[in-house]
């Protein structure tokens, strides 16, 4: 065995098996850096240093609570999109907020509802008279709220009295640290109008409807080149005490090599809520598969589960619609939105010399498809500890439903409309600043030599999903309790009930 001519101190170096793993980031200093000792992990933001007890530290036997800060995003006027991470220890701030929000809310609106139902005509009925009476009179906050719908479950068609209503749990909220609305008792976010908005929009009758809705976040072929060469710089063999410094090196230089990724936004205007929701439930999952920002819920990641992979590869992953999502009567004049309504997937992809992306043919490696069925699987208790992803999963079925009732002919077959819910004017939907791009982040860890850059984006396909075989037809009298609980609409105008 041939040895080293810098003596016997790479004697005791292993090889650098270094696993670069690269995704698109939200704020460029959360590039991680793992140094391959064992470390305990803090619950605080990642990359921040836990430096122990203070004030003489937790006397023995005593139970401690440690609160996950609330992670989301922030896009500046340029587009560039930030990390956002804020801490509420104890809950003080959540309690603040749940106190003032009950002390404006309406006892009706706040009292919890297994069932809330709303009239989607006489919503945008009552959206008409508030815009009609004036100039500015935008939507009041139980309309911007849904009367504070967390879930869509069911759509009833009421044919003959030309209504149509939608059903879920609701009541009161309140702002979290980032300002999304959640509900006070169980912290799911609350379904916006400016979602139902845009997800009406894109599939109206008669307009033409996108094929697909979501958002993809790629770097640049030419960052990707750049990667390709900085590759080829890095060493093949490190001694255990340069390993810190040398990992420190790789994780600039590879930040420097891919710069800013690129952010599509397709099928609904970039520049609304819908638009962000997409976006950060993108990035947030892959920070998760790279260990970059602590999973909600216990989850092996991507990296967690990773052993060894092909070199220049991109891993990519995405969210979709789950296959079987809605449930219809044969009448198709109601339907149940079914199950944990998305699924994540994963491919891999080759980097090629030009820097552009290949098919690499066949499945995805074993740690990515784990953690792809594992975060599947776990969708339902993720969503309900993280609100962005309970906000994808509602934004799919606002988009869903919004094509079901187009391919059936709902608003048609009652002339309805829904002037006030398609107009601009009188419920803004596009006024946040559209993601453009991001800074990349790499979290280097000593784990195989081979180059990862995880991708992908957001996929929504709603027609597919309302393919024959996608949607089962419910037994005879399945949705009759539910259309026999919505009771009798509340006369006169109001367009909510419990």
């Amino acid at each position: 065995m041939k040895m080293d001519a810098r003596g016997p101190a790479l004697g005791h170096a292993k090889r650098f098996l270094a696993a670069l793993m690269l995704v698109p980031c939200l704020m460029a200093w959360f590039g991680g850096l793992a140094h391959g000792q064992a470390t305990t992990r803090s619950q605080g933001i990642p990359g921040q240093e836990d430096r122990g007890p203070r004030g003489g530290g937790v006397a023995r036997g005593q139970a401690t609570t440690l609160q996950m800060p609330e992670f989301g995003v922030a896009i500046d006027a340029e587009g560039v999109v930030s990390r956002r991470a804020v801490e509420d220890p104890g809950g003080r701030l959540a309690a603040e907020r749940a106190a003032a929000a009950r002390a404006v809310l309406p006892a009706d609106v706040l009292r919890p509802s297994r069932l809330r139902k709303i009239s989607l005509v006489r919503l945008d009925a009552a959206l008409r008279r508030r815009g009609a009476a004036g100039a500015g009179a935008g939507p009041d906050p139980i309309e911007r709220h849904l009367a504070g719908l967390t879930r869509l479950e069911f759509a009833f068609l009421y044919p003959d009295r030309g209504d149509i209503v939608i059903a879920g749990p609701a009541g009161g909220w309140r702002e979290d640290g980032l300002g999304r609305a959640v509900a006070i008792e169980t912290g799911r976010p609350v379904i916006l109008l400016e979602d139902l908005c845009v997800a009406l929009q894109a599939f109206w009758p008669g307009a033409a409807a996108p094929r697909t809705v979501g958002c993809s976040i790629d770097p640049d072929p030419e960052a990707l080149q750049r990667l390709r060469q900085f590759q080829r710089t890095v060493p093949k063999a490190v001694a255990d005490h340069e390993r810190a410094a040398v990992a420190m090196r790789i994780s600039n230089g590879l930040q420097t090599a891919l710069g800013d990724a690129n952010v599509r936004v397709f099928g609904v205007s970039a520049a609304t809520h819908f638009a962000r929701m997409l976006v950060e439930a993108d990035y947030r999952m892959k920070l998760i598969a790279i260990d970059l920002e602590p999973p909600p819920v216990p989850l092996r990641t991507f990296l967690g589960g990773l052993q060894s992979a092909p070199p220049n590869t991109l891993q990519r992953w995405w969210f979709r619609p789950d296959e079987h999502c809605l449930r219809v009567t044969a009448d198709r004049r109601a339907c149940e939105l079914l199950g944990r309504s998305v699924r994540l997937s994963t491919e891999d992809l080759a980097i090629g010399p030009d820097g552009r992306l290949v098919d690499r043919g066949g499945k995805a490696g074993s740690a990515a498809q784990t953690f792809a069925v594992a975060f599947t699987a776990k969708y339902p208790q993720i969503a309900d500890a993280s609100p962005v992803f309970a906000q994808l999963r509602n934004g799919i079925d606002l988009l869903v439903l919004a094509a079901f009732m187009r391919r059936e002919g709902w608003p048609t077959g009652i002339a309805w409309e829904a002037a006030a819910l398609r107009d601009e004017r009188l419920v803004p939907t596009a006024t946040l600043p559209p993601p453009r791009r991001m800074p990349c982040a790499v979290n280097v860890v000593w784990k195989g030599r081979v180059l990862l850059a995880p991708a992908g984006g957001v996929s929504i396909t709603p027609d597919e999903l309302l393919a024959g075989e996608r949607v089962s037809v419910a037994p005879a009298g399945t949705l009759d309790d539910q259309r026999a609980a919505l009771g009798p609409r509340p006369d006169g105008d109001r367009w909510w009930w419990d």
